[in-house]
C-alpha cells in the first residue's frame, strides 16, 4: 500500500510503508525514564484530561440517559427490541465507522497535513465527499436489509423474550444514524488530527441531552408500544425512535462550528487520491474485523435472547457500565495517543511508538485497576443502587449488577487491546487488528455457548459478560506477542511491574472495602431497604477503597501516579 513519502536514492517509491525497518526500537531498560519521556508523560496526561472532563460529563450524562430507559422501558421484551435495533447503528459505528475513521483516517489525514502544501486541505475535502456518499448508500442497503437483520440477531423470536417485529420497526428509525455517526466521526477525526479534542469529546453530551428530552416526552404521551400487533403509527415507538435518530444528528452537527474555526471550509470534491487507496485497503481489513466481531455479538445476542427475560438488555447495560470509567480514561488516552503515534509511525520512529505504547498501557493500568477491583466486589450493589427505579426495579437490577461484577476484570484488557490496534493503525496496519479479533472470537464463541449449558437461565447473562472478559485477556496478549515480533522491545517488563504492583494495591484497598461493607450490612444497615443498604455500602466502599489502593501504590512504588499527581497540584 503505497504512501506519498520523501524516496532517499535507490529506494523503490512504490515499496510499502514500513516504519519498523527505518529506526530501531531503543535498548531502554525497565524502569529507566529520561527527561524527555517524562515530558511525554506530562504532554499526554494533559491532553488526556483536558479530553477526559469531557468524556466524563459525556458518560454521566449517557448514563442517566440509560438509568431512565431503564425506568421507562424495563428490562424486559420492549427494551430488548429497541436495545438490540439500536445497536445496530452503533455497530456499524464503533466497529467499521468509528474504526476506520478515526483509526485508520487520523494517520492518512496526518499525513496529508505533513505532505501537502495545503496542509490536506484539498484531501480531506475529497474523503468528506466520497465517504458522505459511501455513508448514504450503506445507510440505504441496511434500512432495506432490517428485517433480515434483526432476525439475524435475534433469531425467530420463539423463546418470547425479544420481538423481532417490534426491533424491525425500531430499526427502520434508527439505521438512519448510520450516516451522521460516520459524518461525526470523520469530522471528529479531521479535528483530532489538528489537535483540536475538545468539541468531538463535548458532542455526546448534547446528544443524551436530547434522549434525555426525548424520554421525558415519551413518558407524557398516551398509550403504549404495541408488540401484537406491532403498529408503526404507535405515537410512543415514533418518539422513542425519531428522537434517539434525532440526538445523533444534533451530535454531528455541532461539529460543524469546530471545523469552520479551524479554517476548513467544506466544497464538493470528486476524483480520486492515491491515499484512498491506501485508506480503502486498510478499510477492507476493518470490515473483516467487522464480520469476526459480528459472529460473536450474534452468539451473544441469540444465547441472551432465549435465556431469560431482559437478558439481552441486561448485557448492554452492564457493557456500557463498565463504558463510563474506560470512557473517561481509557478513550482520552487514545485519542491523545494517536495523532502522536501516527506522526512517529510516519517519520519511522518506533523508538517514540513503543514509548508512547508502553506509556498508554501503564496509565491506564493506573486507571483503570482499582475501579475495576471495585466494581468486584460491589458490582451488585452497584446496580441495585442505579437501577431499581421505575420499570426496572426488582431483581433485574441486581442481575445487572453481578454482570457487571462478572467481567469487570476484563475492563483494562479491553484498554489494553485497544490501544495495541491503535498501534497497528498508526503503522498503516489493518490487517493484525483483524487477525487479532478472530483470535478473540474463536476463543469467545464456545465460552459463549457453554453458558446455557452449564449455567440456569437467569445467571446465563453472567457468563456471557464474563466470556467477554476472557476474550479481552487473549486479545492483550496476542498484540503484545505480536506487537513484540513486529516493533522489537516494547518495555513489556515495565507495563508488567505496573501491572502487580497496581493490582496487589488495588486487591487491598477493594478487600478491606469488602470487609467493612459485610460488617455494616449485617450489623447497622441490617432491615434497611436495599437501594438505602447499597448506596451506603457504595459510599463507604469507595472512600475506603480507593485512598488505601493510592497509599499501597505509594508504598510499592508506582512511578506512574507522580505524573498524575503533578498534573492535579498544577491544575
Amino acid at each position: 500500500m503505497p504512501v506519498s513519502r520523501p524516496v532517499t536514492p535507490g529506494e523503490d517509491p512504490t515499496a510499502p510503508l514500513d516504519p519498523v525497518r527505518t529506526a530501531p526500537a531503543p535498548d531502554s531498560d525497565p524502569g529507566s525514564a529520561s527527561g524527555s519521556a517524562s515530558e511525554g508523560a506530562g504532554s499526554l496526561v494533559r491532553s488526556s484530561s483536558l479530553i477526559a472532563i469531557a468524556s466524563l460529563v459525556s458518560r454521566l450524562t449517557g448514563f442517566l440517559r440509560n438509568l431512565a430507559l431503564v425506568a421507562v422501558l424495563g428490562l424486559a421484551v420492549v427494551n430488548d427490541s429497541y436495545t438490540v435495533s439500536n445497536t445496530l447503528p452503533n455497530i456499524v459505528y464503533e466497529l467499521l465507522l468509528g474504526g476506520v475513521l478515526t483509526s485508520v483516517m487520523i494517520p492518512v489525514l496526518v499525513r496529508a497535513q505533513t505532505d501537502d502544501a495545503d496542509g490536506g486541505d484539498a484531501f480531506t475535502r475529497r474523503l468528506l465527499t466520497v465517504v458522505g456518499v459511501g455513508l448514504f448508500v450503506a445507510t440505504l442497503i441496511a434500512m432495506l436489509a432490517a428485517p433480515l437483520l434483526t432476525r439475524l440477531y435475534l433469531g425467530s423470536g420463539d423463546s418470547g423474550q425479544a420481538n423481532p417485529e417490534l426491533a424491525t420497526a425500531f430499526a427502520w428509525l434508527l439505521l438512519p444514524q448510520i450516516f451522521f455517526y460516520g459524518i461525526g466521526a470523520l469530522l471528529g477525526a479531521v479535528l483530532n488530527s489538528k489537535g483540536v479534542f475538545g468539541p468531538f469529546a463535548w458532542a455526546p453530551v448534547l446528544n443524551n441531552v436530547v434522549m434525555l428530552l426525548v424520554l421525558g416526552v415519551y413518558v407524557f404521551v398516551p398509550g403504549e408500544i404495541s408488540t401484537d400487533p406491532v403498529r408503526m403509527g404507535d405515537p410512543k415507538l415514533l418518539v422513542l425512535g425519531l428522537g434517539t435518530t434525532l440526538g445523533i444528528v444534533v451530535q454531528a452537527v455541532v461539529l460543524i462550528p469546530a471545523m469552520r474555526r479551524i479554517g476548513f471550509r467544506y466544497r464538493p470534491s470528486w476524483g480520486w487520491d492515491p491515499r484512498l487507496t491506501l485508506a480503502g485497503g486498510m478499510a477492507l481489513w476493518i470490515v473483516g474485523y467487522v464480520l469476526a466481531g459480528q459472529a460473536g455479538y450474534i452468539v451473544t445476542t441469540r444465547v441472551a435472547a432465549g435465556a431469560d427475560g431482559g437478558s439481552v438488555s441486561t448485557y448492554q447495560n452492564a457493557w456500557l457500565l463498565l463504558q463510563v470509567p474506560y470512557g473517561v480514561l481509557g478513550v482520552s488516552l487514545l485519542t491523545a495517543l494517536m495523532p502522536r503515534m501516527s506522526r512517529a509511525a510516519a517519520e519511522g520512529n518506533t523508538g517514540q511508538v513503543t514509548t508512547d505504547l508502553s506509556l498508554g498501557a501503564r496509565l491506564s493500568t493506573v486507571g483503570l485497576i482499582p475501579i475495576a477491583a471495585l466494581l468486584t466486589v460491589f458490582g451488585t450493589e452497584l446496580g441495585v443502587a442505579l437501577f431499581s427505579i421505575g420499570a426496572g426495579s426488582g431483581t433485574g437490577a441486581s442481575r445487572l449488577g453481578a454482570t457487571v461484577a462478572a467481567s469487570a476484570f476484563g475492563l483494562l484488557p479491553y484498554a489494553v487491546t485497544m490501544l495495541q490496534m491503535r498501534v497497528f493503525y498508526a503503522m498503516t496496519d489493518s490487517r493484525t487488528p483483524t487477525l487479532i479479533q478472530i483470535g478473540m472470537i474463536v476463543v469467545k464463541i464456545p465460552l459463549l455457548l457453554l453458558c446455557p449449558v452449564l449455567l440456569p437461565p437467569e445467571q446465563v447473562v453472567l457468563g456471557l459478560a464474563a466470556a467477554n472478559g476472557v476474550s479481552f485477556v487473549v486479545g492483550a496478549v496476542i498484540g503484545q506477542v505480536l506487537l513484540a515480533r513486529r516493533l522489537g522491545r516494547v518495555r513489556t517488563r515495565e507495563v508488567l511491574s505496573t501491572l502487580w504492583r497496581t493490582t496487589a494495591a488495588s486487591v487491598v484497598g477493594a478487600a478491606l472495602a469488602w470487609v467493612v461493607g459485610r460488617l455494616l450490612a449485617n450489623g447497622p444497615l441490617d432491615g434497611w431497604p436495599p437501594v438505602g443498604q447499597a448506596w451506603v455500602l457504595l459510599a463507604v466502599g469507595a472512600v475506603i477503597a480507593l485512598p488505601v489502593t493510592v497509599l499501597m501504590m505509594r508504598v510499592l512504588r508506582v512511578a506512574e501516579l507522580d505524573t498524575v499527581f503533578k498534573r492535579f497540584s498544577r491544575r
